[in-house]
């Protein structure tokens, strides 16, 4: 029988070893254990409380934005999109005219929440003044503690009722699903009785999230010494010890063979039997073709589609409706296990001539900035890319000798699997993050 709260000093444990603790102790308790009780944001210590969105902050919505009437003085505000989960995205910062009165009614202020109304509703992040003076628009709830509620603890408690799906149960679907302020006071929260126990769990969510920030920037920064280096490496900017002489320039198609996947008709999917490869299935240099849910007859995959039938090795990509940002993400080597399937629609594969063009290298290729320029500048699509084999004809680039090329894939591809290591961390520490919030903000765990 599970006699109450695991308790600790969160000083003792590193940011790590917390996070496995609190990871490791999120077991099979009984569903009311000794010292909990039933509430309407689920089971909590008896010596918590519940309070309301309403009761604890000061809910503001921002200045509608009408950029014909809207008169004044120009000035900075944030939008729904410059509000991250835990972080301001000041690139996403815009202008807006705003009167004397404006100005009084929507600057923020540091320690401000600013909540989403809409889009992704309940995504928060608390403004820590990193320009001097900035407003925000109506798609935004501003909160400011009405009697010492700490904001962080706030902010995680909505991106733990965002991830399960609580928050749905306040959203109004018109048009747009959106938040009302009417509602969002009215969302029942946890309240520890404390405010050392509200700083405690804050900080330690707090140190979970600075270590997530940390990985992902070092994520970001190694993608771009990758690209820095595809760019040097596979152009011929920067050669490698031990090789030299000249590179040649050829046209795609004289080295590798290309075929587009074939337009399989709804009313040729069946149930079961050989999947079908189609663009949303390609990721990162990687398959996912577990959980989809099209498929042809065997007795089509050995007749009508037998040419388009995959084979181990062959490089294959996205070609349609692909954002010009995750161009380079959409592009990997067909594996053994993957097999078998057959191409479709919207996908593109390669299979290099050999003894002229590595398989390896012609990936790297394939994922890099030139390529993504070259098909860029002439793929019909603005937003999203659409391009096949008519435009890849017309693809030249320079290619070094077979050892020179192998020994740059081999580069490059050491870059890869270093820059995965670091996302299944990332991935890893996410995860531990749900798990602290679900046990720290239950008291499952209690920091005092």
């Amino acid at each position: 029988m599970d006699n109450g709260p695991l308790k600790m000093d969160k000083k003792s444990l590193s940011v790590q070893e917390a996070c496995a603790h609190y990871q490791l102790s999120a077991g099979n308790a009984p569903l009311l254990p000794s010292g909990y009780k039933q509430t309407e944001v689920g089971v909590i210590p008896e010596d918590w409380g519940v309070s309301t969105v309403g009761e604890e902050f000061s809910i503001k919505l921002g200045k509608m934005l009408d950029f014909e009437k809207n008169a004044g003085v120009p000035k900075p505000y944030l939008g729904n999109r410059a509000v991250q989960w835990g972080r301001i995205d000041l690139s996403d910062i815009g202008v807006i005219k705003l009167t004397t009165s404006d100005l009084q009614r929507f600057r923020l202020r540091a320690g401000d929440l600013l909540v989403c109304e809409g889009g992704e509703i309940g995504r928060a992040a608390i403004w820590n003044q990193p320009i001097e003076e900035c407003y925000y628009q109506k798609a935004l709830h501003r909160l400011r503690p009405l009697r010492g509620y700490n904001v962080q603890l706030m902010k995680n408690v909505l991106q733990r009722f965002a991830v399960s799906g609580f928050l749905l149960n306040f959203v109004t679907q018109t048009s747009i699903a959106h938040l009302p302020k009417d509602k969002f006071e009215k969302v029942p929260i946890p309240l520890p009785p404390t405010k050392a126990e509200q700083e405690a769990i804050a900080e330690a969510l707090s140190d979970a999230d600075a270590l997530i920030e940390s990985l992902e920037q070092l994520v970001v920064k190694k993608r771009q010494i990758k690209q820095g280096a595809m760019q040097e490496l596979l152009t011929g900017k920067k050669r490698l010890p031990g090789f030299s002489g000249e590179w040649e320039v050829k046209a795609l198609s004289e080295v590798c063979w290309f075929q587009e996947g074939p337009g399989v008709r709804n009313t040729q999917f069946t149930a079961s039997g050989i999947k079908l490869l189609n663009g949303t299935n390609i990721f990162r240099g990687v398959l996912n073709l577990e959980n989809t849910n099209r498929f042809i007859s065997e007795k089509e995959a050995r007749g009508a589609y037998a040419h388009f039938m995959a084979d181990a090795g062959d490089i294959v990509i996205a070609s349609s409706g692909i954002t010009i940002e995750r161009f380079h993400e959409k592009v990997a080597f067909v594996k053994e296990h993957d097999l078998p399937f057959c191409m479709n629609t919207s996908t593109i594969r390669f299979k290099p001539y050999y003894g002229f063009l590595a398989p390896a290298f012609l990936y790297q290729f394939l994922t890099s900035d030139s390529f993504k320029r070259m098909i860029g500048g002439q793929a019909t699509g603005s937003a999203q890319l659409n391009f096949g084999p008519s435009h890849i004809i017309k693809i030249s680039f320079s290619l070094p000798s077979i050892p020179e090329q192998t020994a740059i894939a081999a580069i490059l591809s050491d870059m890869d699997a270093e820059i995965a290591a670091l996302e299944e961390k990332l991935a890893k520490t996410r995860a531990i993050k749900q798990g602290m919030m679900h046990n720290l903000l239950t008291g499952r765990i209690r920091l005092l």
